[in-house]
């Protein structure tokens, strides 16, 4: 029987009879972290780390049926050892490994090898078959040292101020916003957050986390309370009648895709700051090469650019949905 299974429902283990970030209901989901892009609503249970756990169920529902580990621990489905490892790409991620028979299979999730200081850093796991994303699978996508970044953002808003303007920061609710809040340095200013980004922030405060303090953008606000601040906000915020009383504001967005001149994520921002949560080229391929594997999966990304660099460097490579 083999240890893995690629279905247009998601990547299937059929001696543990369990799916990886399945796409549509299953009796059982292995879930790798919380983005919704691989915890889908719908499924009958949900295992994930204990990290991951809460705000799992924040974003699914208290009703959901969860079980979850600690990091390295291991149950036994059907014969199948199931454990996660660090993927260090947001707060509570993790790598899937699964053992059978003196079979191992790694299955990522996303990662990125950088440590953001928030989550748990990755982990190199040795095994047979690897399953990795390729987000950024291109060689022009090398990120800059992290600490460049963070320096940036905190003179960018220091200036915005001097000019009078407030600060409006776009990341995504769940990862990035947090890694973003947890390197601004408070003392510049006061610090807003919009609520489906504060939420989560006191999620992971309340499991121990320390993050800058933050205030929820709400309707008694006003223009006087907005003066010199920054305010982290989901690109999809940047509308309604909250805007009107900030105004001036400056907006800046923190992706791996604003590396390019045409980034996909806000593209209409007037700055861009080089901030991935997933492993860059070189990130990727060092990866790869630690896993020690006989067997790469390529899949989510440039899949097709990767298949053939890893081929023609020797690796075995299949390219998976």
């Amino acid at each position: 029987m083999a240890l893995l299974e690629f279905r247009p429902v998601g990547i299937y283990c059929p001696p543990a009879d369990v799916y990886i970030d399945p796409t549509r209901k299953v009796s059982r989901a292995v879930i790798t972290h919380g983005h919704s892009d691989h915890a889908r609503r719908g499924m009958d249970a949900y295992l994930c780390t204990d990290l991951a756990e809460p705000t799992l169920r924040h974003r699914l529902g208290p009703k959901v049926r969860t079980q979850s580990l600690t990091y390295g621990q291991t149950i036994d489905l059907n014969g199948v050892k199931l454990s996660f490892h660090p993927a260090g790409h947001i707060l509570g991620s993790a790598q899937v490994r699964l053992e059978y028979r003196g079979e191992v299979a790694v299955i990522t999730g996303d990662y990125k090898l950088d440590d953001d200081g928030l989550s748990t850093p990755f982990e190199p796991l040795a095994c047979q078959h690897f399953v990795t994303e390729t987000t950024f699978a291109l060689p022009l996508y090398h990120w800059p040292p992290q600490t460049e970044v963070y320096a940036a953002i905190n003179d960018w808003w220091r200036r915005n101020q001097e000019m009078g303007k407030v600060s409006i920061l776009m990341g995504y609710s769940l990862g990035k916003s947090q890694r973003i809040l947890k390197h601004l340095v408070a003392d510049i200013g006061p610090i807003f957050c919009h609520p489906s980004i504060e939420a989560v922030n006191e999620i992971v405060r309340q499991q121990g986390f320390e993050l800058p303090p933050s205030r929820p953008l709400e309707p008694q606000l006003q223009r006087e309370d907005f003066h010199g601040a920054m305010i982290i906000a989901p690109p999809g915020a940047l509308r309604g009648e909250w805007l009107d009383r900030i105004e001036p504001f400056t907006t800046g967005a923190c992706s791996g895709w604003s590396l390019t001149r045409q980034p996909k994520f806000a593209p209409k921002a007037d700055r861009h700051f080089v901030l991935s949560d997933h492993a860059d080229w070189a990130g990727l391929n060092r990866a790869v090469q630690l896993t020690g594997a006989e067997h790469i999966y390529v899949t989510h990304g440039f899949t097709e650019v990767f298949h053939r660099w890893l081929e023609g460097r020797g690796h075995q490579v299949s390219s998976v949905a």
